[in-house]
């Protein structure tokens, strides 16, 4: 899920194709959402997103939301209980730290990309797709 308003800030169209791809490989939802200004956490924010899509309702509780405020020039990257239990901090660290590298050379399009391919391929080892035919009796 991309919100309308990313394409004043990256390029939508290769945000959405790379979810698209990352959730090819993984059952975990995956989702950006860039906010105008606001007061307060972005974690926090974050965090209420996943809630506000319905994702903390997801059995395997495993959704991701990557938040962009670029008036603050911060973001977060928050994964519901499932998605944080099972990958770990470190992975956290590094997609952080991914994204982080290409905001800082200007690049926001390359960075979400790049941290949406990274956390794709950790949710994909924990969480991966199944298939549809395999669940039919």
């Amino acid at each position: 899920m991309v919100n309308s308003r990313l394409h004043q800030f990256v390029d939508k169209e290769r945000v959405r194709e790379a979810i698209l791809r990352a959730e090819q490989s993984t059952d975990a939802p995956i989702s950006v959402s860039i906010a105008p200004r606001f007061w307060g956490d972005v974690r926090r924010k974050a965090h209420h997103a996943l809630r506000r899509h319905g994702f903390t309702k997801l059995p395997a509780r495993n959704a991701v939301h990557f938040l962009v405020v670029p008036s603050r020039r911060e973001f977060a990257i928050v994964g519901d209980a499932g998605a944080h239990k099972r990958v770990g901090q470190a992975v956290w660290d590094s997609v952080a730290s991914t994204v982080q590298e290409h905001f800082r050379r200007g690049d926001p399009t390359a960075g979400l990309v790049a941290g949406i391919e990274e956390i794709g391929r950790h949710l994909a080892q924990h969480f991966p797709r199944k298939d549809p035919m395999e669940a039919s009796p």
